[in-house]
C-alpha cells in the first residue's frame, strides 16, 4: 500500500452480491445517476474476454503469470480465485489511487472474500451487499442469461448460497427487486456518508 493510498482510503464503497443480483446494471446508473461523483476500479482478471469486451475498460486482461506476477509485487488491494473456475480477479491498488486522486469515490463490485478483505483494511469503507427476494430469483436470472454450463450455474448458486450467510458483515444491505429503487438507495447511503465526511 502506499502513502496516497493509506490517506484517501476513506472514500471507497464496497459493493457485492451474488451472481444475478444486478450489481453490474446498478454500478452503471450510480456512476451516470448519483450526485456524489463515483469511478468504477476496473478489476484485473485472468479470465479471457468475453464477446464486446475492451481491455481497460471493462477489465484488465492478464495472463496467469502476469497475474501472479503482479500479486507477488503487490500490485493488488485484494485479489481471489473466484468461483472455483481456475479464473482470477483483483483490483489494483492504482486503479484506487486514481480514483481518489480525481476526488471520486472508489467503487469496488467485488465478490465476498475479497470484500472481507477490503473491510478489515478500511474499516469505514461503505460496504454494500446487492440481493434479490429469494434464491429463485437467482436462479431465474442465471439462467435467463445462458452464459454458463449448468456445472457453472450451479457452483454460482452455491456460491450465492455460501455468500447469504455472510451478508451481516456488510454495512447496509440493497435488495434489488426494483432496480431505481435500489439504485437510489445506495445514491443517499453514499450521499450521507459524504456529508459525514465534510462535517469531520
Amino acid at each position: 500500500m502506499t502513502e496516497t493510498a493509506a490517506h484517501t482510503a476513506t472514500r471507497v464503497l464496497v459493493l457485492s452480491g451474488p451472481s444475478g443480483s444486478g450489481k453490474s446494471t446498478i454500478v452503471q446508473q450510480l456512476i451516470r445517476d448519483c450526485s456524489v461523483p463515483i469511478r468504477m476500479c476496473v478489476s484485473a482478471t485472468t479470465r479471457a474476454p468475453r464477446p464486446g469486451e475492451v481491455n481497460g475498460e471493462h477489465y484488465h486482461f492478464l495472463t496467469l503469470t502476469e497475474f501472479e506476477q503482479r500479486r507477488q509485487r503487490g500490485d493488488f488491494m485484494e485479489c481471489a480465485e473466484v468461483h472455483k473456475t481456475g479464473n482470477w480477479y483483483g483490483t489494483l491498488w492504482s486503479e484506487v489511487e486514481l480514483t481518489q486522486s480525481l476526488g471520486k469515490w472508489a467503487l469496488l463490485e467485488i465478490d465476498v472474500e475479497g470484500a472481507r478483505n477490503v473491510m478489515k483494511m478500511y474499516p469505514h469503507a461503505v460496504s454494500i451487499f446487492v440481493t434479490l427476494p429469494s434464491l429463485d430469483e437467482f436462479e431465474r436470472r442465471l439462467r435467463s442469461r445462458a452464459t454458463e454450463s449448468e456445472e457453472v450455474l450451479q457452483r454460482r448458486l452455491q456460491t450465492a448460497r455460501d455468500e447469504l450467510k455472510l451478508i451481516d458483515c456488510y454495512r447496509f444491505q440493497v435488495v434489488n427487486d426494483d432496480l431505481g429503487q435500489a439504485v437510489r438507495e445506495i445514491c443517499q447511503i453514499l450521499s450521507d456518508q459524504e456529508a459525514k465526511l465534510h462535517a469531520r
